[in-house]
């Protein structure tokens, strides 16, 4: 998979196909339809199959001050889209140039740079000023120009309709085998492994230290998780999300505290799967009062494993 930021960059090669648009927040089933639908329909055709998404997504760009939480960051999004086939991910900087674009314009980026074949886009989909590129609009404009658009119909699980909003309040909730429905997969945040402060080490719970790069978190607090990365197996551990206020922190982390494991991770990218949320993030009055609920909160984390 190629990745492609703007159009500037492309070549025939990237031209004439079929080509999903959206921001893909969490890759979730809803998402995996329409990505399917575009890898089957431009594999029968013999011709690129392409994503078109934006940075920063569109809502966090327009609700800056409260932006949604974030499911997946960019890089989150590549792994996931790396073994699934598709071409490339071509990425718009979403600012106020490409907000303020009319449907009209926004077409044109489709046609005269990416001479899409076809497109695939959800039911909701709406881009460009007002919202005026929505799906309608896309079918409308496809006759006039000579593509075609296929609108993906909403997507349920479990007899629940799939949304990144539904996904981001059940995580909040600790409800993880409600977003693992509605993901097609366990919820989990991947990184790789910073050197810290080495605190967990002194206070004898050493942690692989992975900053979570996200304006907001949709869930915070203390977790039973499980490490994808270390060995052929995932491992057990005891994970903490959040701003360490014990220790004054200010910048989000997500520090786990790997169960019956010793050895060096820094640089080692890992996956940390959140099985059960044990409690929330509290400033304690001492470092001694920290570590006695470290040991309540290994010995929870390691029954629900």
């Amino acid at each position: 998979m190629e990745l492609l930021r703007g159009t500037l960059d492309l070549r025939a090669a990237h031209r004439g196909g079929i080509v999903t648009l959206g921001s893909f927040d969490g890759l979730h089933r809803g998402h995996q339809v329409l990505l399917a639908r575009t890898l089957e329909w431009a594999n029968r055709l013999a011709v690129p199959s392409a994503m078109l998404t934006f940075e920063p997504m569109p809502r966090e760009f327009l609700q800056a001050v409260n932006p949604p939480a974030r499911l997946t960051n960019f890089r989150e999004r590549w792994r996931l889209l790396e073994p699934t086939g598709l071409n490339s991910l071509i990425v718009l900087r979403f600012n106020d140039r490409l907000r303020s674009l009319s449907g009209e314009e926004f077409v044109e980026i489709l046609t005269r740079d990416l001479a899409v074949r076809g497109l695939v886009v959800g039911h909701d989909f709406r881009f460009g000023k007002a919202g005026q590129a929505d799906a309608s609009f896309l079918i409308e404009a496809g006759r006039r120009h000579g593509f075609a658009v296929e609108v993906i119909e909403p997507v349920s699980a479990e007899g629940e309709r799939v949304s990144s909003t539904v996904i981001r309040d059940a995580l909040a909730a600790g409800r993880f085998d409600q977003a693992r429905a509605l993901l097609g997969r366990p919820y989990s945040i991947r990184g790789r492994v910073v050197p810290g402060a080495k605190l967990g080490r002194q206070l004898g719970f050493p942690t692989a230290n992975i900053r979570v790069r996200r304006r907001k978190l949709p869930l915070g607090g203390i977790y039973a998780v499980r490490v994808h990365g270390i060995t052929d197996q995932a491992m057990g551990g005891a994970a903490s999300l959040g701003t360490r206020p014990t220790v004054d922190g200010v910048e989000p982390l997500l520090e786990t505290f790997v169960f019956d494991f010793s050895g060096d991770l820094y640089g080692r990218e890992l996956e940390i799967e959140f099985v059960a949320h044990l409690r929330n993030e509290e400033r304690f009055e001492s470092l001694d009062a920290l570590v006695a609920q470290m040991r309540i909160d290994e010995r929870r984390a390691r029954d629900f494993l």
